[in-house]
């Protein structure tokens, strides 16, 4: 009896200290400022800057109606943001925004701002969608860490890989004006310091997935519990360009310079080479499971910066033999193929997915350079234009494909999470392929985003940009949101704005050595159309599609007109059909093969080899044929 009295008066204690809070809290919040509001062809956007108090609960937006400015909607404090969409240009909305604490004070309201749908410029979509993809990182980082999280809804689990994206994200929100250059420097040291005091990290990597609000390691899968040397490495490419941008001399600048160099240096690329006499840096390391991983690092893939930064580091570096030695010796890694009229010198036939042509290439800027393999820009550029141009040719007719709809990455898709590039494609078109590909093909990369924006509209489209895949041709469209495809957006279209991650990457001190230990040498080529073959040029193409059934059609640049002999063998050398032995024009000429022999019977599956011959020489390509 005793103790439920005690327990009695101690609530109404508790009761009447709260009662009396609420009373005395009469303070309200500050009005937000930096209000402002967009207006797009289907869209709505009101933006202001985040309050600092710490009681505070959220945001109210008012709209006006009639005379008046009535309640619209409550916002919670993680976001600085509200969204509409509306069905047709020339809508005119009027909004004003409050802050209110968790005692209920409100602000005043701002001032009244005014938004109208219209037709958009090419530079206004561009801003539309930086904005949109940086509030993924601003707005929807981590309350505890500052890191990006996996994915939208994933909670707790946020990714390394991705918060390097992210930061370099977060460099762009200052330079657009998106937040204050104060609210960035609080953001990055958030990170930083959790980076530095409460992550996991084995021999300096971080894991690929880990807590946000402790830094304990959230195993990626079973074996795969400890180092991440991939995502460390992006990770340590955003602090590159984090470390040269807040160049400032205050004090929290300096600690930004100092905290960042501190994770730079002990990442052990060393370590994950294995032995001294290894030619390879390894993908995983656990203290559980050793390297049972077993994963080398090796090309082609998205995976050169991890040499890059190995090299170049000067605490734990590694030799610049391992470049040609790990990374560049796999029989895939030079090419030389043409493909829809474009070479690809380095990569897959048909250059893989598009994601290779962008994280690695975040910071490091492949502009005016070669190594002994190729121009990586031209090389970037070309695959993204074969990328164009199969999307285009749209050989498994998949709805929604065209010259304005292409672009294939690993992404969400209908069945799960997949790879998808020309040679494994479903019809799921991941935005993140076209529109990070912008630094490669500016123009095709603007009417990509102008035409999904305008076909599409919020099935593609939501409040932190261009959700993450669609197949139209399954009717399926995601409501996902995935840090390591919106943070190459973001970046990517900076990069062709102003140069902002390359300027600020390539400008540490360590890059330049480890460029000049590789073997990069200046190199002034940068457009595609110096590399297209000439008249002058007897040159193979290709064929396409490759693998196909049952058609493909092999493509080849004749210097004149002059006659020419196609002959299709088989495996084993024998002749299955000859198709043409007439003479040619000059220039490029396309023949296709419907997978017939000579007797018009159809071949059966299998790999198939061509030879033009011309009067002085000939050319040969592979093939396969799938059933």
């Amino acid at each position: 009896m005793k103790i439920k009295l005690i327990i009695f008066v101690l609530m109404i204690i508790v009761v009447s200290l709260i009662r009396t809070q609420a009373q005395t809290d009469i303070t309200p919040p500050v009005t937000p400022v930096n209000v402002q509001g967009f207006g797009y062809e289907k869209d709505l956007a009101v933006e202001w800057y985040h309050n600092s108090e710490t009681d505070l609960a959220g945001y109210k937006i008012y709209s006006k109606s009639g005379n008046d400015y009535v309640l619209l909607a409550t916002i919670p404090k993680e976001k600085s943001f509200y969204t509409s969409t509306v069905p047709v240009t020339g809508i005119t909305r009027y909004y004003k925004v409050s802050a209110f604490d968790l005692t209920g004070n409100e602000s005043p309201l701002s001032d009244s701002i005014i938004c109208t749908t219209h037709i958009m410029t090419d530079e206004e979509f561009l801003d539309m969608v930086q904005l949109a993809t940086f509030r993924y990182f601003y707005d929807y980082g981590h309350p505890v860490s500052g890191l990006s999280r996996e994915r939208l809804g994933s909670g707790e689990t946020v990714t390394s890989g991705g918060s390097g994206f992210g930061v370099m994200a977060l460099l762009v929100g200052i330079e657009r004006g998106y937040i204050t250059r104060e609210e960035g420097v609080a953001r990055i040291l958030k990170i930083l310091n959790f980076l530095n005091t409460e992550a996991d990290r084995f021999h300096g990597a971080f894991s690929h997935w880990l807590n946000g609000s402790n830094g304990n390691v959230i195993p990626f899968s079973t074996i795969d519990n400890g180092g991440d040397l991939v995502e460390t490495a992006y990770m340590i490419q955003g602090l590159f360009s984090v470390r040269q941008y807040f160049d400032q001399q205050t004090t929290a600048e300096d600690s930004i310079r100092n905290l960042s160099t501190q994770i730079i240096n002990t990442v052990e690329w060393d370590w994950y080479r294995r032995t001294t006499s290894s030619n390879y840096l390894y993908w995983h390391w656990s203290p559980n499971y050793n390297w049972q991983m077993n994963m080398r690092v090796q090309g082609p893939n998205e995976c050169m910066i991890v040499y890059l930064l190995g090299i170049a580091s000067t605490t734990h570096g590694v030799p610049a033999s391992l470049f040609h030695n790990g990374w560049a010796i796999s029989s895939n890694y030079v090419n030389g193929g043409f493909f829809y009229g474009y070479p690809i010198w380095v990569g897959w036939d048909y250059g893989g997915p598009l994601f290779f042509s962008h994280y690695s290439f975040l910071g490091f800027d492949p502009r005016e350079k070669k190594d002994v393999y190729t121009n990586y820009f031209l090389n970037n550029r070309n695959i993204t234009l074969v990328h164009k141009a199969y999307c285009t040719a749209n050989p498994h007719n998949f709805i929604g494909y065209n010259a304005n709809c292409w672009g294939l990455t690993a992404s969400d898709d209908p069945t799960g999470y997949r790879v998808h590039e020309p040679t494994n494609d479903n019809g799921t078109i991941s935005p993140t392929a076209a529109i990070s590909s912008i630094v490669y093909t500016p123009q095709e990369s603007i009417d990509f985003i102008k035409h999904v924006y305008r076909t599409y509209g919020s099935n593609v489209w939501g409040e932190y940009g261009f959700k993450d895949a669609f197949n139209p041709s399954q009717n399926w469209y995601a409501n996902s949101y995935l840090a390591i495809d919106q943070g190459p957006i973001i970046v990517m279209m900076e990069n062709y704005r102003s140069g902002l991650l390359w300027n600020t990457f390539m400008a540490n001190p360590e890059v330049q050595p480890m460029l000049n230990a590789i073997g990069f040498v200046p190199d002034s080529t940068t457009d595609v159309e110096d590399e297209i073959p000439t008249i002058s040029d007897f040159r193979l193409m290709g064929n396409y599609p490759n693998p196909f059934n049952p058609l493909t059609t092999i493509v080849f640049n004749l210097p004149k007109t002059q006659s020419i002999q196609l002959i299709i063998y088989n495996s084993l050398g024998q002749v299955v059909r000859e198709i043409v032995k007439e003479e040619l024009p000059s220039g490029l000429n396309e023949i296709v093969w419907n997978g017939n022999d000579q007797r018009g019977k159809l071949v059966g599956s299998g790999v198939y080899f061509y030879k033009i011959k011309s009067d002085k020489a000939f050319l040969t390509g592979k093939m396969i044929l799938t059933k």
